[in-house]
């Protein structure tokens, strides 16, 4: 994993690595260079663990999988462009768990060697869109990489001053970076929701008291109105879905399988019918995890 990081990112790669690998049960696996989004999250959501940084989302999973880290950090939608992370897929062959969820406000600069003006903006293919006004005005370039700090260390190892990374502000600070403009992204608002992955799942006996999400995928028999019917468990149980999405199964794209999330927990009798009635109509159910709902940051 560590060959695949700029040189800039290596000493601290290899830092955090040791310090993890030292207590591994604290270890928290991320995708990205240090610096990065999902560092920050990685420490919100567990101040007390030690932060692993990891290539990609799939090298996080197998830390975890692996016993090299007690949880996994891992973006799964943006508020302005959708989706993240091919969770759908990763997760359930994963066998990992969803023990936490977090929404981060994410704020992006504009950092390079010097003051400009930039050929090209390095950055996560997430980031990039999330800033397209701001590069599409000035006439920049958007070139993907494989995350935001990583695509920082790139421009410092590039030694190149008509290049340019999008990436969170500490990012700049690790990698020597100036920042030429803070707050670039075209949104206010703009935010992501992390979800924490482990091996154990949480018992969803322990949210009498709190509001709780839980997470699955399923697919429904193929006959006609199949969706429809096991769905209507949820309605007719005041249950309240949040999320409904669907995704292909495979490559004949007969079978299509849907990821949701619901309010409430696995015990409680009204999901308890409503799961009951979703897994008549199912040819598979699989639950990822029940989880203290967060709520958004104004």
């Amino acid at each position: 994993m560590q060959s695949s990081f700029p040189s800039p990112a290596l000493a601290l790669v290899e830092a955090m690595q040791t310090a993890a690998a030292e207590d591994p049960a604290r270890a928290v696996a991320f995708a990205g260079a240090p610096g990065a989004n999902s560092h920050r999250a990685a420490l919100e959501m567990l101040p007390d663990g030690l932060p692993l940084p990891c290539f990609s989302f799939e090298d996080a999973i197998d830390a975890v999988k692996a016993g090299r880290a007690g949880a996994a950090a891992i973006p799964v939608e943006n508020s302005q462009h959708g989706r993240v992370a091919d969770i759908h897929f990763l997760l359930p062959e994963s066998g990992l768990h969803i023990v936490a969820e977090h929404f981060l406000r994410i704020n992006h600069a504009l950092m390079a060697l010097g003051p400009g003006p930039f050929r090209v903006a390095y950055s996560h293919p997430q980031a990039l869109g999330q800033s397209r006004k701001f590069l599409r005005e000035r006439g920049i370039v958007p070139l993907s990489y494989a995350d935001t700090a990583g695509a920082a260390a790139h421009v410092a190892e590039s030694g190149d001053p008509t290049i340019a990374a999008i990436a969170p502000p500490e990012a700049a600070e690790l990698y020597g970076l100036d920042i030429v403009e803070h707050d670039v992204e075209d949104a206010s608002d703009n935010t992501t929701r992390f979800l924490l992955l482990a091996n154990e799942a949480l018992d969803p006996g322990v949210f009498v008291d709190e509001t709780s999400v839980s997470t699955f995928v399923f697919e429904v028999k193929n006959i006609p109105a199949a969706l429809y019917k096991a769905l209507g468990g949820f309605a007719t149980n005041g249950v309240n879905m949040t999320k409904l999405e669907s995704y292909q199964s495979g490559a004949s794209f007969s079978a299509t399988m849907f990821y949701a999330d619901i309010i409430g927990a696995p015990g409680e009798p009204a999901v308890d019918r409503a799961l009951d009635e979703l897994a008549f109509h199912c040819k598979e159910l699989r639950m990822l995890g029940t989880y203290r709902q967060e709520r958004v940051r104004g």
